[in-house]
């Protein structure tokens, strides 16, 4: 006995001398120990950093300059560049290796946007207060399958209840989330914060406790792309043609309404619902509200403008009369609160400025929101922060 204890410790001994002379990119290949990246400085500056001895150039892109890209300076092995001060806020990025996007090695925080998957960026201060995980009470996401007969077969979507939803039977009022072109029901989550904007909005006394059904617009997917079959993965999907086909719209009001309101508490009456999205998200929300203008007194149209005049071709099917005649419903429906909110150097800015014109013409009352920025998301994860206090007053 003494001596199989002897050979193990032996063996134990040879070992761990092994392993304190192995070297150190062996043990750890993925992230060197030395590598600190992004490293986020007192005033809010930022340092990124990646080691590629073998790399002739490398640059950072990130959300806080849209289409520009920042030159890293190589130091023996590691590129190396400082940016900022930057602004309270989430951003996204990608390091540019010899032209190739990659993620940064050292940053495990990653979200996605449909195909856009990158690094995520945290800066501390008041827009972060907002967006970030906060030590307060914590609603409760759920992923829900739901049959669709509008669109054909089972479909997913999120469902965001309120801190203290299952410890009581009070009923609640609804916002329906709504994404982009080329997103999925995650997007709002992943990239958009919608769970932890409201958490810190409700913690504060900002916004009213609400349920938050966060859907999939596409009616040409299910789900996600890890929560599709199989044989879905490689087919194209659609994107903002399927959005634009109206069945979302239809499935929206005929099945995913009379779930939520069969399955939770929610004050189903107009008082207590609230719609948004951006993008084509704001777009299938104005179809929503127009053909059904006593459905909601709370609508959001974010990053959207009047889809007619979209590009350089105006869909020729689009009918003035039809549409004003829907907005004069619309107006004589009352709703409380008309948000529109677009950034400065938004590609669909022209769009907005149109909708807006139609609307004066008309006569609807709505609120105009215009902040610095481009088609991204901190312009609507600041949308949802500005609009969720709106609702339910």
């Amino acid at each position: 006995m003494k001596k199989t204890n002897i050979v193990l410790n032996c063996l134990i001994v040879v070992w761990l001398i092994i392993l304190i002379m192995m070297p150190q990119h062996t043990m750890s290949q993925r992230q060197p120990g030395n590598i600190i990246s992004p490293e986020i400085l007192p005033d809010n500056s930022v340092i990124f950093r990646i080691k590629a001895p073998n790399a002739n150039s490398a640059q950072v892109s990130g959300t806080w300059a849209t289409g520009k890209m920042t030159t890293m300076e190589k130091k023996d092995s590691v590129f190396e560049v400082k940016i900022g001060p930057l602004s309270s806020d989430m951003y996204e990025y990608d390091i540019i290796l010899d032209g190739i996007p990659i993620l940064d090695p050292t940053n495990n925080m990653v979200t996605r946007d449909g195909a856009w998957i990158q690094n995520r960026l945290m800066i501390p201060g008041v827009m972060a207060d907002i967006i970030d995980v906060k030590p307060v009470p914590h609603g409760d996401v759920k992923a829900v399958w739901y049959n669709s007969p509008a669109i054909g077969g089972e479909r997913r979507m999120f469902i965001y209840t309120p801190p203290g939803y299952d410890k009581n039977k009070k009923k609640y009022p609804v916002m329906y989330l709504l994404h982009g072109g080329g997103g999925d029901e995650e997007v709002w989550l992943s990239r958009g914060r919608a769970n932890y904007i409201l958490d810190n909005l409700i913690a504060t006394g900002k916004a009213e406790p609400m349920i938050v059904v966060i859907t999939n617009g596409n009616p040409n997917t299910p789900a996600a792309p890890l929560d599709r079959p199989a044989e879905m993965q490689n087919k194209i999907q659609g994107g903002i043609a399927s959005m634009a086909s109206g069945k979302f719209e239809e499935s929206l009001v005929k099945d995913v309404m009379p779930y939520i309101e069969k399955n939770y508490r929610v004050i189903a009456d107009a008082d207590h619902r609230a719609i948004t999205g951006f993008s084509m998200g704001g777009f299938q929300t104005q179809n929503i509200t127009n053909a059904n203008p006593a459905m909601f007194k709370y609508i959001g149209v974010m990053s959207m403008g009047l889809f007619s005049s979209f590009g350089n071709n105006p869909n020729p099917n689009y009918n003035k009369n039809q549409h004003v005649a829907q907005l004069k419903a619309l107006i004589a429906a009352k709703p409380k609160v008309y948000w529109i909110g677009i950034a400065k150097s938004d590609f669909l800015y022209g769009t907005a400025v149109k909708l807006r014109s139609l609307y004066d013409e008309v006569g609807l009352k709505y609120i105009y929101r215009e902040n610095e920025g481009t088609h991204d998301w901190n312009s609507w994860r600041l949308y949802l922060s500005e609009f969720a206090p709106l609702c339910f007053k």
